[in-house]
C-alpha cells in the first residue's frame, strides 16, 4: 500500500466520526421528513397533502413573505456591507481587526436576546421612537415594530456581519499595487472601486450573498417576534400547522418543499459564481 493511500484512508477514518453525526443529525430527519410528508393525520399514504398545499392561497402568501424577506435583508446588506467591507480592508489589519471585534459583537448574544433587544428600540415607546418625536422629526411614533419593517430590520442587523466577513476576506486579498497603478492611470476612487475592487472581490460578494439569501429563507424567531404574528413567513406557517393542526404531514411537506426552495436558490447562486469566475478567467 502505497503512502498516499495510506494517508488517504487515515483521512477517511477520522472524518468517520463527522460523517456519522451528519447522518443521524441531518440525513436522518430529513429522510424522516420525506416520509412523513406522504401519510395523512390517519396514518393513510396520500399526496393530498402536496395538492393542499400547492392550491392553498396561505402557501404561496407564505412563500411570497419568505422570498420578499430574504430578497430585501440581502439588498440592504448588500448596500451596508460593501462599502463597510470596503471601509476595513483600507485601514490597518490592526484597526480592522478592532472594528471586527465590534462587527461581531453581536454574534456573540442569543439572538432570541437580541430579537427582544430590538423589541425595546423599535416600539412606541422605545428609544428610536422618543429620538423621532424629541427632535422633531415625527410628530407621532413611527410603527417600527410588530409588523414587515420590525421583522426586516432584525434580520439585517443579524445578517450583516455575515455579509461583510467573506466580502472583507476577498477585498484584503486584493493587491494594492494594482489599485495604485489604476490610480496612476487617473482614475478616480469610485472608478477604482467600479473597475479594479468589485470585479476582484466578486467572489466574496457571491459568498456573502449566498449566506444571507439562503439563511434568511429559514428565519424564525426574528419574524415571529418582531413580526408580531402579521408576518408569516414559511417557517411560521410550518410551526402553526403543527402547534394548532397537529398535521405532520402538511408540515413535513411544507418543510420539503422550502428545503427544495433552497436547494433551488443555491444551486443558481453556485451557478452564478461559477459563471463569474469562467468570465473573469476568460477576460
Amino acid at each position: 500500500m502505497s503512502e498516499a493511500s495510506g494517508e488517504r484512508r487515515l483521512f477517511i477514518l477520522l472524518a468517520c466520526p463527522a460523517i456519522v453525526l451528519t447522518g443521524f443529525g441531518a440525513i436522518l430527519p430529513i429522510v424522516w421528513i420525506i416520509r412523513q410528508s406522504f401519510f395523512d393525520k390517519a396514518g393513510e399514504l396520500t399526496i393530498a397533502n402536496y395538492g393542499r398545499l400547492l392550491t392553498s392561497d396561505l402557501t404561496w402568501s407564505a412563500f411570497g413573505t419568505t422570498l420578499s424577506l430574504s430578497v430585501m435583508t440581502l439588498a440592504i446588506c448588500t448596500i451596508l456591507g460593501i462599502p463597510l467591507s470596503l471601509a476595513l480592508a483600507s485601514v490597518s489589519r490592526k484597526t480592522a481587526g478592532r472594528l471586527m471585534i465590534l462587527l461581531l459583537l453581536p454574534l456573540w448574544t442569543s439572538i432570541l436576546v437580541r430579537t427582544y433587544g430590538w423589541v425595546v428600540l423599535l416600539r412606541r415607546d422605545g428609544l428610536i421612537n422618543s429620538f423621532f418625536v424629541a427632535t422633531g422629526l415625527s410628530d407621532q411614533p413611527v410603527p417600527l415594530v410588530y409588523n414587515f419593517t420590525g421583522a426586516l430590520i432584525g434580520m439585517v442587523h443579524y445578517m450583516l456581519p455575515l455579509f461583510v466577513l467573506p466580502v472583507y476576506a476577498a477585498m484584503r486579498d486584493i493587491d494594492g499595487n494594482i489599485v495604485r497603478a489604476a490610480a496612476s492611470l487617473g482614475a478616480s476612487f469610485w472608478k477604482c472601486v467600479r473597475t479594479v475592487i468589485l470585479p476582484l472581490s466578486t467572489g466574496g460578494v457571491i459568498s456573502g450573498a449566498t449566506v444571507v439569501f439562503v439563511y434568511t429563507l429559514g428565519f424564525f424567531i426574528t419574524p415571529a417576534v418582531l413580526g408580531g404574528g402579521k408576518v408569516n413567513p414559511i417557517s411560521i406557517r410550518i410551526e402553526r400547522t403543527l402547534s394548532t393542526f397537529q398535521d405532520w404531514g402538511e408540515a413535513s411537506a411544507l418543510g420539503l418543499l422550502l428545503l427544495i426552495l433552497v436547494m433551488l436558490i443555491g444551486a443558481m447562486l453556485v451557478s452564478v459564481r461559477r459563471l463569474l469566475r469562467l468570465g473573469v478567467r476568460n477576460a
